[in-house]
């Protein structure tokens, strides 16, 4: 295939190469390069007239951005490479994609400017994070244009461009270096305003179940004069197309130029050695790798024959006196960076755990008048519609609620009964930790096996691993060997998603322990994970003579009897199974690997425990836990945590719909004819059997399994055994079923009543799918658009473009972290969980777990702030309030004066610079931080005698210049800082 694109273009021009998709496109695009083309590679865009274009923004930008660098160019041997699919579409043409220049001193009137860069087909938001985005904030522009790798900060004074500044969107602060100029290209098309009033009018009258109907979603279907690409330009491709899938457009296709085949060169598939090399000695040999490390490891002797070229380019080659082979595998895809800046978006009506007065509902920022001066407060609901306002620098002391409850009880203001629900957990949470601490004590006492393997042996065993490790694969393989050959017995927990190889960093240790003579036992909670890991055992252990045995409700009375005589005479073995192994005697023990732990009953885990006091454990954990806890542990248990997908994953294409038989009927169809399965979630069980009968309705013969947590476990084992095995089409749940088990073929997800989940529980769920090298969708349906608010709609919408990034992500890590800092403690404990919420709940647990290790708890001391002065951060400074309450939320977690000047420094880069009220209310917060560390308790003022606390009661006095805000926070300031050095 590569041969006779390469062959072909060392002596041809043509202005398209066909392929039929991206992979093929990026083979094409490396032979063609090679050739000495300068190539253009499109997407694959395989939207239809009408479809929301939300979910296609990566498709767009990439076909924007290759357009516009195509006409940019001067070059004579220039090549576009584009997916069929993708040319079927009229697209844009050169002038859709004038780009526009911004100077340094550039006079830009902003109203107009937005009018403009609105019509450049860019989105306006709040805070900018993807490229084609745009915010605007009085006198400062972000702005991340199509094709740039980095997003810019335009500063005006008055009119007039002031600086211009690259900025990194996961910090959001902005580089010291100046730039001259910037330029922008249109995401799609620039349009005039008589083209954009054009379009926008036909996008109103277009058909479609876009659930918002602007240039974003409909732009690219309303543009009337693009391009016809294979009308206008000489094309050329490797195939007719003229199967079923092409059938509508054969006749447009049938024309096209057919490559002509490879005379000279053949594609080669032969694995690089010496004696690759020896065989090929009488022929001109050119080596292609990215860098000269490649070569440098493989010890080649240079011949005459032979030429090194720095290149990235993957292709091999052959011909009668040449041959060319490359030594560079794929890259995974670049990804995009996730927010650092998590936005822990608190929405009006979330619950929320105040660390002295308990389960509140937040109801959202208030200005109020207090003294004479006013404050902005955080609005929390309780019982019986009362109210606490919380003062905004106190926000630490609120988390959001989360829990397993289905709702949360409110708790009464004044009472002192969340006191005393506190002190029963800390007692509790005091015996666990005194349990955890004395486990990990008798542990230190017992001498650890030293298990090592073979090098050669071991090195044969991860070259069959049929993948090449991603980073945290690697390094958690390393520690893990590190640690079972030190002599200490290794206490190890390793986390990463379902499909990131958590099972092959596993069977690295299940092969040291068995090829160093003892027995390896691995537990699974379910008979289901048992048969899977059963499965993957036996196929990577095939070749190295390591027998494989599972125990659970399925094996044979010949084949437990066999096992059992096996582990009484010490035979080194692996044997997988549910909790039917902890009653069989095992004489050799030397690896216990536990999967999903907090699933296990308590005697279970006792037993557990017991049976693995003086062997390695490994436990693996599809939930993370969160980084404060693991510190705290961490002279206890060691981590490894794995983060990176492998190399083939793709994206998940997310829609957003109102529920329609059309688009459901279309969903699973697609799904059926490429032979995978589909997950249904519908939260409510009352109604579940409703939906089967609707879903029977649109298509009769569909084979669904109904599963919820009223179902007996047992049935729901076998009927999801079942469902492996594809007797089903579709699985029809609450939320999903059995989270831990790899499902690879399922890669269709239809979540109903999208807008009832939180956005971290949507993430979740969109997760499930995508786990393996096929495209996955992701289904949002909501019942009637109407009905939503306009932020519900914008945050499902944007669920669209973040195929699975930006702060929701982050969000939906942070809650799985909490929730798997509660599994590590114990099912047990679920209803203390439930009394306070997990974030304090775990909050209080590091606290214990410190004293007993006689580390400094965080205790933190609260400042009784009775300032009589006006600060707070300006509405007209920050408008929105999500951005306002999150820094605010981040100003209340500093402990000191350096990282408040750290936030502030970052709001001057990011919103101008202060005004009055927000510059006091930053010095408001340096007077608590500094006063927490003081031993400072209360600060108080009237006019301007001023009175400090401390600890042990002693007053200090101080009188301002004048009773003026900025004169009295000035005058404690000066104070604190006296004392603080």
């Amino acid at each position: 295939m590569q041969a006779e694109i390469y062959e072909y273009f060392l002596k041809n021009q043509k202005d398209i190469l066909v392929s039929k998709d991206d992979k093929e496109a990026a083979q094409f695009a490396d032979a063609a390069t090679l050739a000495g083309k300068e190539v253009y590679v499109l997407p694959d865009f395989r939207a239809v007239y009408g479809d929301d274009l939300r979910s296609y923004y990566d498709e767009l930008l990439n076909i924007s951005k290759e357009l516009n660098k195509f006409y940019k160019s001067k070059s004579k041997n220039k090549l576009i490479i584009s997916p069929v699919k993708t040319l079927l579409h009229k697209l844009p043409g050169k002038k859709h994609l004038q780009s526009k220049t911004i100077n340094f001193a550039d006079k830009l009137n902003l109203s107009e400017f937005k009018d403009e860069i609105v019509r450049f087909g860019y989105e306006v938001v709040d805070i900018v994070e993807l490229s084609g985005e745009v915010s605007f904030r009085g006198e400062i522009i972000d702005i991340f244009p199509v094709g740039s790798e980095s997003a810019f900060r335009i500063l005006l004074d008055d009119n007039e461009v002031e600086s211009i500044r690259s900025f990194d969107v996961t910090t959001q602060l902005s580089e010291k270096i100046e730039l001259e100029s910037l330029e922008i290209v249109p995401f799609i098309a620039s349009l005039n305003k008589e083209e954009f009033e054009k379009a926008s009018q036909k996008i109103q009258n277009l058909q479609s179940d876009a659930l918002i109907s602007d240039l974003n979603s409909l732009g690219f279907w309303a543009v009337d004069d693009f391009v016809d690409y294979l009308s206008e330009f000489s094309a050329v491709s490797l195939y007719k197309f003229d199967d079923e899938e092409f059938k509508e457009s054969f006749e447009y296709l049938k024309n096209m130029e057919i490559l002509p085949q490879a005379t000279k060169f053949k594609d080669l598939s032969a694995t690089f050695s010496n004696e690759f090399l020896a065989f090929h000695k009488n022929k001109k040999i050119k080596i292609l790798a990215r860098n000269s490390s490649i070569f440098a490891s493989l010890n080649i002797e240079k011949t005459p024959n032979l030429e090194f070229v720095l290149s990235p380019l993957i292709l091999n080659l052959i011909s009668r006196d040449e041959v060319i082979i490359s030594l560079n595998k794929p890259l995974s895809k670049k990804r995009h960076k996730k927010s650092s800046i998590v936005i822990d978006e608190l929405k009006v009506g979330d619950y929320v755990v105040h660390s002295e007065y308990g389960i509140g509902k937040f109801i959202g920022l208030e200005l109020a008048r207090v003294m004479g001066a006013q404050r902005e407060f955080v609005a929390i609901a309780y019982q019986n519609n009362d109210k606490l306002l919380l003062p905004v620098e106190n926000l630490n002391m609120i988390d959001r609620y989360i829990a397993n409850a289905e709702v949360a009880a409110l708790d009464r203001l004044g009472k002192g009964s969340f006191a005393k629900i506190k002190e029963k957990v800390r007692e509790k949470l005091f015996a666990i930790a005194s349990r955890i601490i004395e486990m990990a004590a008798q542990r230190e006492l017992v001498e650890g096996k030293s298990l090592a393997s073979n090098s050669n042996e071991y090195a044969k065993f991860i070259s069959h691993a049929g993948f090449e490790y991603t980073k945290d694969q690697a390094r958690s393989i390393e520690d893990i060997q590190n640690e079972l050959k030190s002599g200490k017995v290794m206490d190890r927990l390793l986390s990463g998603d379902v499909g990131f190889g958590k099972t092959e960093v596993a069977m690295n240790a299940i092969f040291t322990a068995v090829k160093s003579g003892y027995q390896a036992l691995f537990f699974v909670p379910t008979t289901l994970l048992s048969s899977q890991h059963y499965k993957s055992l036996k196929e990577r252990f095939r070749e190295f003579e390591i027998p494989v045995f599972r125990l659970d409700r399925f094996s044979t009375t010949a084949g437990k009897n066999a096992l059992k005589k096996a582990l009484f005479d010490g035979t080194p073995l692996v044997c997988v199974g549910t909790h039917a192994l902890l009653g069989l005697e095992a004489k050799n023990i030397g690896l216990i690997v536990i999967d999903e732990e907090h699933k296990f009953g308590v005697k279970q885990k006792e037993k557990l425990k017991e049976i693995s006091s003086n062997s390695h454990v490994l436990s693996m954990s599809a939930t993370p836990i969160p980084r404060s806890l693991n510190m705290a542990l961490s002279s206890i248990k060691t981590y490894s945590t794995l983060l990176t997908p492998p190399k083939d994953r793709q994206d998940v294409k997310t829609l957003v719909k109102e529920w329609d038989e059309k688009v459901v009927k279309e969903a699973i169809l697609r799904e059926l004819r490429r032979g995978g399965q589909i997950f249904y979630v519908h939260n409510h069980i009352a109604s579940m059997q409703g939906v089967e009968k609707e879903l029977l309705q649109i298509l009769p013969n569909l084979r669904i399994l109904t599963l919820h947590s009223k179902i007996d476990q047992k049935i729901t084992e076998e009927e999801v055994m079942k469902f492996l095995n594809k007797e089903y089409d579709l699985l029809l749940c609450t939320s999903i079923v059995e989270s831990g088990i790899h499902m690879p073929n399922v890669n269709t997800i239809i979540v109903n009543s999208a807008n009832k989940f939180g956005i971290a529980d949507l993430h979740q769920l969109r997760g499930r799918v995508g786990r393996s090298d096929r495209q996955a969708y992701c289904y949002f349906l909501i019942e009637d658009k109407n009905a939503l608010n306009k932020d519900s709609l914008k945050r499902l919408v944007a669920l669209e473009s973040n195929s699975f990034l930006g702060s929701g992500s982050v969000l939906a890590y942070h809650d799985l972290e909490i929730r798997g800092g509660g599994n590590l403690v114990g099912e047990a404990q679920s209803g203390h969980i439930e009394a306070i919420g997990y974030s304090l709940y775990l909050r209080m647990l590091e606290d214990e777990i410190n004293a007993l290790l006689n580390k400094k708890a965080n205790v933190i001391n609260n400042v009784d702030m009775r300032l009589n002065v006006t600060a707070f951060l300006n509405s007209d400074y920050i408008k929105e309030d999500r951005l306002r309450l999150e820094l605010y939320r981040r100003l209340s977690k500093c402990k000191d004066a350096p990282s408040v000047y750290e936030v502030a420094s970052e709001m001057e880069d990011r919103f101008g610079k202060f005004d009055i009220y927000t510059k006091q209310f930053v010095d408001v917060m340096l007077i608590k931080v500094m006063a927490q560390n003081l031993g400072i308790k209360a600060i108080s003022n009237y006019e301007m005698n001023i009175s400090l606390t401390k600890q042990n009661n002693e007053k200090i006095v101080l009188k301002s210049r004048s009773k003026d805000d900025d004169d009295i926070l000035a005058e404690i300031l000066a104070y604190l800082r006296k004392e603080s050095k």
